[in-house]
């Protein structure tokens, strides 16, 4: 469910500008180690 808006939207023209970029889909949750 989190992952394939991320998919979506790298496949559109939107993502045409992305250079470099980690996104994170996991809903704004970072887990440190």
């Amino acid at each position: 469910e989190e992952i394939a808006p991320s998919y979506v939207f790298l496949a559109s023209d939107d993502a045409s500008y992305m250079t470099g970029q980690i996104l994170h889909p996991n809903g704004g949750e970072v887990v440190n180690g």
